[in-house]
């Protein structure tokens, strides 16, 4: 029920004012997202890679309702390979990606010329993209544009979510050689007839992903804070023979540092999923949604007074 109400809390225009007046809130924002500019974005990523992690960084946008937004938003991305190249930050930092920030709900051929372009920026600065996964009535339109990019782009990244009852079949689909997907659990709201509704089934089925992944030709990104699909995912790398450099972990900026820290001191590659830019409210309340014990933020924010 606490997840549910911080995901109805992300679309909730009377909270997010509420959320983004409170004096503490910039404070708590700072914990979970870089900045809301490029430059601190690239700050914060340099000392990152300095720690031995490598990036991806996400350019939060909530809500585009125009083309002239759409064009925006991937000319930041645009500008962001620029310069990451520039800073030397390539290959370790990639970028990710949400189709409806590019204008998907708007014009689906003209986002996915954004995302051509977006791609041939970050090929230009030797690196990739990944495309984030949103809710599950953009699954098919996201992964039809994933293979018309990997025609050209074939390291571009997929991301799939646990949760969903068609993700194993996705999984098996894409564990092809050179296939770079990461596997999360998901922060959408979904109805029970296209989604798990329990805490365990979704733990199952992640599992029952990560095994898929593991045993398939593709690269697994496994992409979870929980103790203990960490160690399973460790394991399961062990078991199925995989190096170092064969997979990757993901973890969310300002989440469990220490064990990034501890996963990266074994050898593992880490990549940190770095969110900037303005818009960060939504993005804010879908990563309590994942982590309920951070309903204790919200209440220090809508409870400040000074």
């Amino acid at each position: 029920m606490l997840r549910s109400l911080f995901i109805a809390a992300a679309g909730s225009s009377r909270l997010e004012r509420l959320v983004e007046s409170a004096p503490v809130s910039k404070g708590i924002a700072r914990r979970f997202v870089a900045g809301s500019s490029a430059d601190e974005a690239l700050r914060v990523s340099r000392g990152l890679a300095d720690d031995g992690l490598a990036v991806t960084l996400d350019h939060l946008v909530e809500d585009t309702r125009t083309i002239e937004q759409a064009v925006t938003v991937r000319d930041e991305y645009v500008s962001l390979l620029g310069r990451l190249k520039h800073s030397g930050l390539t290959p370790a930092a990639e970028v990710s990606l949400k189709l409806s920030a590019l204008g998907q709900r708007i014009d689906e051929k003209l986002a996915r010329e954004h995302a051509h372009a977006i791609c041939a920026a970050a090929a230009e600065a030797g690196t990739s993209v990944t495309l984030d996964a949103e809710d599950h009535t953009t699954t098919d339109a996201t992964l039809e544009t994933l293979l018309e990019l990997r025609g050209e782009f074939p390291n571009t990244g997929a991301v799939l979510q646990a949760h969903l009852r068609r993700t194993e079949g996705d999984c098996r689909e894409l564990s092809t050689a050179g296939s770079r997907v990461r596997l999360c659990k998901g922060a959408y709201s979904e109805p029970e007839s296209v989604a798990f509704q329990s805490a365990l089934d979704v733990d199952k089925s992640f599992v029952r992903c990560l095994n898929i992944l593991m045993s398939g030709e593709g690269y697994p990104m496994v992409a979870t804070h929980d103790p203990r699909l960490i160690a399973i995912g460790e394991d399961r790398a062990r078991w199925f023979d995989r190096s170092t450099g064969e997979y990757e972990f993901q973890l969310l900026y300002g989440v469990r540092p220490d064990e990034q820290a501890r996963l990266a001191a074994g050898g593992h590659t880490v990549r940190v999923y770095l969110p900037y830019g303005q818009q960060w409210y939504g993005y804010l309340m879908r990563r309590i949604a994942e982590r309920p014990a951070g309903m204790g933020l919200v209440a220090k924010v809508v409870t400040s007074r000074k």
